[in-house]
């Protein structure tokens, strides 16, 4: 066994399962398939979006690469951004969101210098040879399967609002359907070119003038000053203690990963079911308990030193659960109201495990897309800066260079310092509910990774519980009773995140995928 693989796309597997194949380890495939998800995954990522990987090396080693995006405006202190964009996307009849994009929502990308980092401290393959697929599907095309297509209506909105992003996925003055390709040649020759050169020239060169250029032109922030500035992060993952394993996950700035450690932690301390399966009103509780410590000074003290410990000291969670256990038996305090959402979520995933007990999980959003492709070079920029999830204190208020916090979470669970697990997800606010129960599935309840990964999940958001349509109804009709509004999802859907889990069997050896079917995804063991 070579390794195993979960992403988001047929391409996108292949290309990191023939890297194992080769003999390159998880990182060198987990580049490799990045690469190839900024064309087969174009609305979700790029060389314009942000992202972190979390590694754990075959020494037992532990590193979290924050290339995630960061906020512009670096020598333009009295500069005012134009009015975000705002446009309305539809999950389904029943559920919507109102995004912001255009120039003024282009944050820092960092993807191209993140992966390129990634790759020289870990990999063992030079980054011309994995540039060469992905390039030459740029210029070839990738055909659109229909969950692609499904990806591309409900993005429509954002797809079609420039002149640029159309001719990309509108060419003929429509939505590109199922069956048709997308082409996109310019970043053919700009990922040709990442390989022969490195990635300076998005940064200091001719491509990061014209991305700084087109957007200081069209009323965004994004200074040539910010570009040069920009640098790949290492931070220490945070680390939390769940059924005996550790689980290392995404450290602050960014808030997904404490707040996945922090419902760990609680659900621990709770009384497991007697026989056992998913207890749903224990999950709900979970949630809504972490949902409250998302007020103004959480989002305040994510940059402060030992907020994570702090958060889950002894005692403050001890009494956490205590609150919960009681919750349990009566009923909340609060009339249902409709939710607050958290958006689609333009956002990838892939996790990667290779035969030396190496892995790298890894996560790259463009947010929710900006419309923004810079002409000539095939970028679409990401929209971070107009993400509502995101900036929960209000637009354009983090400081030029700052990392703007993120809900995605690359996380691995060790067990006696051995992976088990990997994962990560897209979603936006999805993205910790769907973690969260997926390693509740292949922990608890001895799911394989695919199993887990395709169970069906629930969401709290505000007082709303969102169900797909396997959760248990009888869980369901309890948290009605006990005050919450329920609303079942008559199919499973993208708006539930999109995990890619891999996982290895302790006891036996054995290695699973699961690569979510809500967003296309897919799994290959490699022999």
């Amino acid at each position: 066994m070579r390794g195993v693989v979960a992403a988001g796309h047929p391409l996108t597997a292949d290309v990191a399962a023939d890297v194992l194949r080769d003999g390159g380890n998880a990182v060198d495939a987990a580049v490799a398939a990045v690469l190839m998800s900024f064309v087969a995954e174009s609305p979700l990522t790029g060389p314009g979006a942000g992202g972190f990987m979390l590694v754990h090396t075959a020494g037992g080693e532990d590193h979290l690469l924050d290339f995630f995006v960061a906020a512009p405006g670096r020598g333009r202190p009295d500069a005012r951004p134009a009015e975000l964009q705002p446009i309305e996307i539809r999950f389904s009849d029943d559920a919507a969101q109102r995004f912001h994009i255009g120039a003024a929502s282009c944050g820092v990308y960092g993807t191209p210098l993140g992966l390129c980092e990634a790759l020289a401290r870990f990999g063992t393959v030079a980054l011309d040879g994995l540039v060469m697929r992905p390039a030459r599907a740029a210029r070839d095309g990738i055909q659109i399967s229909p969950r692609g297509a499904y990806v591309l209506e409900v993005l429509g909105p954002i797809l079609t609002s420039t002149p640029e992003a159309r001719a990309i996925y509108a060419p003929n003055g429509r939505l590109l359907r199922a069956g048709e390709w997308i082409r996109i040649p310019e970043l053919g020759d700009l990922l040709d070119r990442l390989g022969a050169e490195g990635p300076r020239f998005l940064y200091e060169g001719d491509v990061a003038a014209a991305a700084s250029e087109w957007v200081l032109d069209h009323g965004g922030l994004l200074t040539r000053e910010d570009l040069a500035a920009y640098e790949v992060v290492e931070r220490s993952p945070a680390r939390a203690r769940y059924r005996g394993r550790e689980v290392l996950t995404n450290p602050p700035p960014s808030s997904g990963g404490i707040l996945i450690a922090y419902a760990l932690d609680l659900l621990e301390r709770l009384p497991r079911p007697s026989g056992g399966g998913l207890d749903v009103r224990a999950l709900v509780r979970v949630m809504e308990r972490a949902n409250r410590e998302r007020t103004e000074e959480f989002s305040s003290a994510l940059h402060s030193e030992g907020y994570l410990e702090r958060l889950l000291a002894k005692e403050a969670m001890d009494s956490a659960a205590m609150e919960v256990r009681g919750r349990l038996g009566s009923a909340p305090r609060a009339e249902a109201s409709g939710s607050t959402g958290g958006g689609l979520g333009s956002t990838t995933h892939l996790s990667v495990l290779d035969a030396d007990g190496a892995c790298a999980s890894v996560t790259c959003s463009n947010g929710s897309c900006s419309g923004v492709v810079v002409p000539e070079t095939g970028m679409h920029l990401n929209n971070m800066l107009g993400e509502e999830d995101l900036n929960p204190l209000g637009h354009h208020r983090h400081e030029p260079g700052r990392r703007i916090p993120s809900m995605m979470a690359p996380t691995v669970v060790l067990r006696d310092g051995q992976p088990e697990l990997a994962l990560g997800s897209a979603g936006s606010n999805r993205i910790r509910s769907a973690i969260l129960q997926t390693i509740v599935g292949v922990v608890d309840d001895g799911l394989s990774a695919e199993e887990a990964v395709g169970r069906d999940r629930v969401h709290l958001e505000a007082d709303l519980v969102e169900a797909e349509p396997g959760v248990d109804p009888r869980a369901l009709e309890a948290l009605r009773d006990e005050g919450y509004a329920v609303q079942r999802w008559t199919e499973r859907n993208l708006f539930f995140g999109g995990v890619q889990a891999v996982a290895r069997d302790a006891a036996t050896g054995t290695v699973s995928g699961g690569g979510d079917p809500r967003r296309g995804g897919v799994s290959l063991v490699v022999a």
